[in-house]
């Protein structure tokens, strides 16, 4: 497994001052948190570390940037991350502490902070990590994804910066942001505010009013918009990740996003086998190809049929 230095001293130290400390007679929840410093922003979103002074710990600090507060939708999809993320109580997924307003009234969620590097910024670095390595780091996401499947959860938008694997051989599947959840009778809705075209430059952002997903890893029902889309699309989203494990490059590619767009919907990518400069297992090989079918019924079953292929004796077969 990927192995990284581990977290600064102070986020680890336990003293009895701090764990025998008493709580106020009347807790302030406006005072709970001491902020920190800011640790990412994303399109939409901000995290900050900040101490919980209750619990005398370091947590992140999930909330929207300024501009998006007062946005129905993003409101929406926040208390779903939050939510979803609570709710799959799975060894990959980011336990979540608390949801709330702030003194503006505005949501926010704190959850486990994790010392780590995505699974981009590994990629960065592609040719430190054995495929082995790599390989572990799919296999937990696979589990992730087959846990939210039973579930009754799509993530939608597997990508490697979704993905962090941290200094305890922790692998997390982050950001449900997009996670499509059906009601009782088996209906859902699809939210308004989204439309096919996607400016050129944002292959790799899921964007704020845009066909929502990363494109590059996108399914082609995702794409189309097809209301009935299933867990299939995760198994897609997976096979392009395994993709850029194996050749180093995802499976379409273009400066142009409408080129990305229409390849993703009718093209076959060229095999890993003919992409790589390195000999690569048939079994993976031929397993991400099936994932990356254009006909959900032609790809794997289900994510138990991912693992069982990812966890073949793959190494040793030619």
């Amino acid at each position: 497994m990927l192995k990284f230095q581990e977290p600064p001293k102070e986020y680890n130290d336990v003293f009895l001052e701090d764990t025998d400390k008493p709580l106020p007679k009347v807790l302030n929840q406006n005072t709970r948190y001491m902020f920190l410093s800011t640790i990412a922003k994303g399109g939409k979103s901000l995290i900050k570390t900040c101490k919980d002074m209750h619990l005398n710990r370091v947590v992140a600090y999930k909330t929207l940037r300024s501009e998006f507060v007062d946005d129905e939708i993003e409101n929406i999809r926040l208390l779903r991350e939050a939510r979803v993320s609570a709710m799959l109580q799975h060894p990959n997924t980011v336990p979540i502490y608390e949801i709330g307003r702030d003194n503006r009234g505005h949501y926010y969620f704190t959850m486990k902070l994790v010392h780590g590097y995505t699974l981009r910024e590994i990629l960065n670095y592609r040719e430190r990590y054995d495929l082995t390595q790599l390989v572990e780091v799919v296999v937990r996401i696979a589990h992730a994804l087959g846990y939210a499947h039973v579930h009754g959860v799509a993530h939608r938008d597997i990508k490697p910066e979704n993905i962090l694997v941290g200094p305890y051989n922790e692998v997390l599947l982050m950001d449900w942001g997009l996670a499509k959840v059906w009601r009782k009778d088996g209906t859902t809705l699809e939210e308004p505010g989204e439309s096919k075209t996607v400016a050129d430059g944002d292959k790799s952002i899921t964007g704020y009013g845009k066909l929502q997903g990363t494109l590059c890893y996108m399914s082609p029902e995702q794409i189309r918009r097809d209301p009935d889309i299933s867990f299939s699309t995760d198994i897609y989203s997976l096979g392009s990740v395994l993709y850029e494990l194996l050749t180093g490059q995802t499976p379409f590619d273009s400066d142009k996003t409408y080129e990305i767009l229409e390849m993703v919907e009718n093209r076959q990518p060229e095999r890993p086998s003919e992409v790589s400069k390195y000999a690569l297992p048939k079994v993976l090989e031929d397993l991400c190809m099936r994932c990356l079918a254009k006909d959900p019924a032609s790809r794997p079953e289900s994510m138990t049929e991912v693992i069982r292929t990812l966890e073949h004796e793959w190494a040793s077969v030619k």
